[in-house]
């Protein structure tokens, strides 16, 4: 894969950068851009790694992973556009830009890839979508998947899911996080202690999901095994129904996806 540069050492930025580390790439295959001098400083110190100008950076490296805010993009690629070599590898993690974008401000025939990350890349078990844009080979896009893998899984996607992906797997987390924000809640109200609800709920969740991943069956079958007919698990979800929470959930996803969508566009 060669040298690969990251751009922008945000949260994401960073967690990438980890991720490769721990994954064995060597730190003198890294470089690393940011806007502030003090935290590269960290950066070098922390992992080893190479810092450097966005013009340096995209000069001297075979991939060029773009890991700035979708509102810095342009900018970012004017920079360096004229430093992209034609077997370069242009990555973009940010939200809404598409392929489309970054092809039209790199130099033309350019290898570019999308990917849609999300936040529990920060424990490696991230989720993240790629999508190939025009000029992007087989061997590229399965180097994008390698780095994306470096903390957590990968799927490739046709770019016109990514809306989708985004409301799913993007945005998700947060879904995850209000649900047990509301049990914990629930468990204070029916008199716990707020770590004894907040512990109860954590270990449910781990454990629910494990279910589902590591018995492979549906969570429908899942969630009947634990409803007793006429039982406290019935009574419960009889509510959420009566109250359309699966509804709900659908009506909120569609909204992420559409939010989404004209974010993409209005950065085309």
């Amino acid at each position: 894969m060669g040298t690969v540069a990251i751009f922008g050492a945000g949260v994401m930025g960073e967690t990438l950068l980890s991720g490769l580390v721990r994954a064995g790439r060597s730190a003198d295959d890294l470089i690393v851009t940011d806007r502030r001098p003090e935290h590269l400083a960290e950066l070098r110190e922390r992992y080893g790694v190479r810092t450097m100008g966005n013009a340096e950076a995209a000069a001297a490296a075979d991939t060029l992973v773009l890991v700035v805010k979708p509102q810095d993009m342009g900018a970012l690629l004017e920079e360096i556009s004229d430093h992209v070599a034609e077997h370069n590898l242009v990555v973009s993690l940010a939200a809404g830009i598409t392929t489309e974008f970054l092809e039209s401000r790199l130099p033309g025939g350019s290898s570019v890839v999308r990917v849609m990350p999300n936040t529990p890349a920060l424990v490696d078990q991230g989720m993240a979508a790629v999508s190939p844009g025009k000029h992007c080979d087989a061997s590229h896009l399965a180097e994008a998947a390698e780095l994306m893998r470096s903390c957590g899984k990968v799927v490739e996607v046709a770019e016109k899911h990514q809306d989708a992906v985004t409301a799913i797997s993007g945005s998700g987390p947060a879904y995850i996080f209000y649900v047990v924000e509301a049990m914990i809640e629930a468990g204070v109200l029916l008199g716990l202690p707020r770590a004894t609800s907040t512990e109860l709920v954590v270990q449910t969740l781990y454990g629910a999901a494990t279910m589902i991943k590591e018995t492979k069956q549906h969570p429908t079958v899942l969630r009947e095994q634990v409803t007793s007919p006429g039982g406290t698990t019935a009574a419960a979800l009889r509510q959420l129904d009566d109250h359309k929470v699966r509804a709900a959930f659908i009506t909120a996803m569609e909204a992420a996806a559409e939010r989404s969508h004209q974010l993409a566009s209005g950065n085309d």
